[in-house]
């Protein structure tokens, strides 16, 4: 079972991975909102043409296009970066300054080219500013806090100006647009909820399945790898020494007289020595080389890039460290190991296993506790 502070762990590890998907998924989004907000300046610009001042339209455009540069700039570093290095912490607060800087300069610039007495123009700059909040929606809607700064920042400078114009029409136009306003709010509230809900799952599900198939190529009492696993990364490491043209050592071992020592002091005494002999095999190889349990109290371990003389030694070494383990009430504890070697012409892994598999009986029938060589 569990510990509370490993289920600790393992939400905190999945509420990191939620955080890097939303920011993920807010920069595929948000590609197109870059351009399609400067794109719908542009256009703005051009249907109200006679109708804006000109040095207000170039004011604005030009201020825009350095906030525009600056968000373009922040999407290719991020491409750029090390997917490592693609984390909330390094890029939220980069993202949240550029996304603030470019809303508020659409948002006052569209105040500020809104003529006071032109009731049409009035309408269009509602209009663009109301589909600017419409694509911020569907943009930013991993973060609802975002989603919803950039609407405000967008919609509020004209809503709150047309609201204290003394035209009905006028006010009509702000107050829809504060309903719309609060409709969308309540939107971006569930569609980031849902979005979260589904990035959590996502990664609950992806840990789930990691968990299982770790289990499933685990020996539950020994740690090593099951003997499933053993021959399925047994069989990539034969292929990549032949491939490398490399020597490949195989060794057997069989813990001695092991009936003897369940029939004498009990199944759980025996689990305890084959979790040593697990503790004591795991610790005594490299990284590269492949141990598991192939079942009862036989074990196997691959040696890529060993010589027959240095396995031989290898295994007598952990003979000698098998037999110096000291496990209560058991007096003595001994192993029998084979030894084999692709450099003997072994055809293929099968091969290569049976062959140190009957080093391994000659080595018990030599009389125990030693290595014998195939």
């Amino acid at each position: 079972m569990d510990c509370p502070g490993s289920r600790n762990d393992q939400a905190f590890f999945i509420a990191e991975q939620v955080r890097t998907d939303r920011l993920q998924q807010l920069f595929r989004q948000s590609v197109s909102a870059v351009f399609g907000s400067y794109l719908a300046a542009i256009m703005l610009c051009w249907l109200c043409w006679d109708r804006f001042e000109h040095s207000v339209i170039f004011w604005w455009l030009a201020i825009l296009t350095v906030s525009t540069l600056l968000r373009i700039s922040l999407f290719v570093a991020y491409v750029r970066s090390d997917e490592s290095k693609r984390t909330p912490q390094h890029w939220e607060r980069k993202y949240w300054i550029t996304l603030v800087l470019s809303a508020s300069i659409w948002g006052g610039g569209a105040l500020a080219v809104m003529p006071a007495d032109d009731l049409l123009a009035q309408a269009l700059v509602m209009l663009f500013t109301v589909g600017m909040s419409v694509s911020a929606v569907s943009c930013y809607s991993a973060y609802r806090d975002m989603t919803l700064i950039s609407i405000g920042l967008v919609l509020l400078p004209c809503t709150v100006w047309l609201l204290f114009q003394p035209s009905p029409i006028q006010v009509g136009i702000a107050l829809s647009i504060l309903v719309f306003t609060a409709f969308a709010a309540r939107a971006i509230h569930i569609m980031s909820q849902a979005l979260e809900t589904a990035f959590r799952l996502t990664r609950e599900m992806e840990q789930a399945n990691s968990i299982s198939t770790r289990a499933a190529q685990t020996d539950e009492l020994t740690g090593l790898k099951s003997r499933r696993a053993f021959f399925e990364h047994a069989q990539q490491l034969y292929d990549e020494c032949k491939t490398k043209r490399v020597g490949l050592c195989a060794v057997m071992l069989d813990m001695d007289h092991f009936k003897h020592i369940n029939d004498t002091y009990g199944h759980q005494v025996g689990d305890l020595v084959l979790r040593r002999i697990g503790a004591v095999i795991s610790s005594s190889f490299r990284a590269t080389d492949i141990h598991g349990r192939l079942g009862g109290e036989e074990f196997a371990i691959l040696l890529p890039d060993t010589s027959i003389e240095v396995a031989t030694q290898i295994a007598e070494q952990l003979i000698d460290t098998i037999a110096g383990l000291m496990i209560e009430p058991v007096h003595r504890i001994s192993a029998s190991l084979g030894v084999a070697s692709t450099e003997a012409c072994s055809k293929d892994l099968h091969s290569l296993m049976n062959d140190a598999d009957k080093a391994l009986y000659r080595a018990k029938a030599l009389g125990r506790n030693q290595v014998a060589v195939a």
